[in-house]
């Protein structure tokens, strides 16, 4: 089998809605690759959607940050001490194995069933009516970022968790700073550290008077440590908002420069479902990633990746696989068959929040286009401006206009 051997990973979208060329012709050659990281270590590139299930899937893989080569974006030729590093904290379950992993996510996933999600759409309904009703108070025109997408994912996840929504200013900007790019990684580390203060004193007031919210919930159970409690607390605050938030905003960018699938979003209510799995397959909202390190031999595809080896999947470019998605899958098409894609991830890592995210971005765009079937850009396609200076992809704003 043919290994390519990548000496820097391609990150820049030619157009603002595929993965970089360069990755997709890597994947047409090669679904499993060689790829020297920054540090020198030759580790692995998987960007087909079989390869990349199967190293999700496996318990021979580690997600111990401490145990991977990294390839961040934000180092920019300045590597971390390795007193700096960022370690497995307590709570962050992303970041853990089995069996810590497991009793974690394991206090959580009852707060997350498709059950309890579906019996919030009225209330999650009724906040994207009120965000809407804001919006056409605009007069014809806004930014759909600042006044959409990003306040109804937000609003709901603060709701959720209990956390005040006029304390958003606490948290947005070090978020922004945590997820940018441009910031260096100390810059990024201390944005972090402020927010984990921030869910640090939020789990103090829950203590002392708790409500009816996740946390309140999860510290009535006793099990976490305030620590595992806060920093939990801390990844859904970040994932519930910016993940989908970016998928609203781009979502919505897509399907005004797609008039015929929009057409189709309109016209058949019934395809809203399968719509959000097509935009989430097509767009995939991240640069690359997620990383694994191989915690023993095991082979993949025909490859012998070794213990010690670090692998870097490309989702973007695995959900792009003509192998999985056939029938030109470069294009959208809100009627093809879109489950199985993997934009919430796969294995014991999977998005915990992902029936959230499906039933927000159902709700936000059915109803956005409703509302406003004549929505249309207010600037030049080209003007859009793109998060690909972001962790997370998406767009930083959309001007959109339409008829009074």
């Amino acid at each position: 089998m043919t290994e390519l051997i990548s000496d820097k990973l391609p990150t820049i979208r030619q157009t603002p809605f595929d993965p970089p060329a360069e990755v997709t012709r890597i994947r047409e050659q090669a679904r499993v690759s060689r790829l020297k990281f920054p540090d020198g270590h030759v580790g692995w590139l998987v960007t087909g959607h079989h390869q990349v299930r199967e190293v999700l899937g496996s318990p021979k893989f580690t997600n111990d940050p401490e145990k991977h080569h990294l390839i961040d974006l934000r180092f920019q030729g300045e590597q971390p001490e390795e007193s700096d590093k960022r370690k497995a904290e307590p709570g962050m379950f992303l970041n853990q194995d089995p069996p810590d992993h497991t009793r974690l996510r394991k206090m959580l996933q009852g707060q997350f069933t498709v059950r309890r999600m579906n019996q919030l759409s009225e209330w999650i309904g009724q906040i994207v009516d009120d965000q809407l009703a804001h919006l056409r108070t605009f007069d014809g025109r806004a930014d759909l970022v600042k006044e959409f997408a990003l306040p109804v994912p937000s609003l709901v996840i603060c709701a959720l968790l209990g956390v005040g929504y006029e304390e958003k200013a606490r948290f947005q900007d070090d978020t922004t700073k945590l997820l940018s790019l441009d910031s260096t990684f100390k810059e990024a580390m201390a944005a972090f550290a402020r927010i984990q203060e921030f869910m640090r004193e939020l789990i103090a007031r829950k203590k002392e008077n708790p409500g009816d919210d996740m946390i309140s919930d999860l510290l009535a159970t006793g099990e976490p440590t305030d620590e595992e409690a806060s920093n939990m607390a801390l990844l859904l605050l970040i994932a519930g908002h910016e993940t989908t938030a970016n998928m609203l905003g781009l979502g919505t960018f897509t399907l005004l420069q797609h008039p015929d699938q929009l057409k189709i979003l309109k016209d058949e209510p019934d395809v809203v479902d399968n719509a959000v799995e097509e935009l989430m397959r097509y767009l995939s909202i991240i640069h690359f990633g997620p990383t694994r390190t191989a915690s023993e031999d095991v082979e993949i595809d025909g490859h012998l990746i070794k213990a010690g080896d670090t692998v870097v999947m490309h989702v973007p470019a695995a959900n792009r696989d003509p192998e999985k998605f056939p029938g030109n899958p470069e294009e959208l098409d809100l009627r093809r068959p879109a489950s199985g894609h993997l934009a919430f991830g796969h294995g014991i890592h999977q998005c915990l929040g992902q029936q959230l995210a499906r039933i927000e971005m159902r709700i936000g765009f059915g109803k956005l286009f409703q509302e406003f079937p004549d929505l249309r850009l207010d600037v030049d396609p080209s003007e859009v401006p793109l998060r690909t200076d972001m962790g997370i992809y998406g767009v930083h704003s959309l001007p959109v206009a339409w008829s009074s």
